[in-house]
């Protein structure tokens, strides 16, 4: 029995991956998940820098002991 890549690779219609609502788009679906994996590396991109100016503030206006 074969892998499910390789069904999937036969019968491109069957993979869910391959449509956008309900139309049957494999370029415009690959399109649409690299562009959301882009967009979600750049939020976590900015979420370390948010995170790293927020832990500066703190150690800056930590009262020494």
């Amino acid at each position: 029995m074969g892998e499910w890549s390789d069904y999937f690779e036969d019968f491109p219609e069957e993979n869910q991956a391959n449509y956008i609502g309900e139309r049957f788009d494999p370029a415009g679906a690959k399109a649409q998940r690299e562009a959301q994996q882009k967009a979600t590396l750049k939020l976590r991109k900015e979420q370390q820098q948010l995170d790293a100016e927020i832990a500066a503030i703190v150690q800056k206006h930590k009262p020494a002991k």
